[in-house]
């Protein structure tokens, strides 16, 4: 009985299995049902397995590709209906070239907030050091420096004590 999780190998070479696709490109067969479900993949059916193509599987590395990069799933829809309507690939490039060029803005202003933001941390750090230096250390601490010192002083007393019997 075949599954949609099987995982022999393909009849024909040009079609693939949704564990196949999940496993090369390291992820679930539940993201690849998900994009299905957003209209970003259109695997064909047999029976109650999903069969895709090396359509789908290119689809899938732009999908794939688009997220690493930030892209939400609506501009990656965007840019694979851009391969899907024939048009001339200059089209196509351009269009592409504008997402991405945007994207890198869009990265540019997150990695300069996240600076900033990293930044104060660092200078919150060095604030809270140096507060909590010049107030000495708290009762708790006191008191554990006290056990401790109290348990070497007992350790070192019971070591000359053995040492000189």
């Amino acid at each position: 009985m075949n599954s949609e999780n099987d995982t022999r190998k393909p009849v024909d070479s040009r079609t693939y299995a949704i564990s196949q696709l999940a496993r090369e490109f390291g992820v679930t067969p539940r993201a690849l049902r998900f994009y299905e479900d957003k209209g970003l993949l259109s695997p064909a059916r047999e029976g109650l397995n999903r069969v895709y193509s090396n359509r789908d599987r290119a689809r899938l590395k732009l999908i794939l590709s688009g997220r690493k990069v930030g892209f939400s799933l609506n501009d990656i829809r965007e840019i694979l209906d851009l391969y899907d309507l024939g048009d001339n690939q200059r089209a196509q490039l351009r269009a592409a070239y504008k997402k991405h060029k945007q994207q890198i803005e869009v990265l540019n202003q997150q990695r300069l907030e996240i600076d900033e933001a990293l930044d104060a941390l660092h200078k919150g750090v060095d604030w809270l050091e140096k507060k909590l230096d010049s107030i000495g250390p708290s009762e708790d601490e006191s008191e554990a420096a006290r056990a401790y010192d109290a348990v070497a002083r007992a350790r070192l007393e019971g070591e000359d004590h053995a040492a000189a019997e």
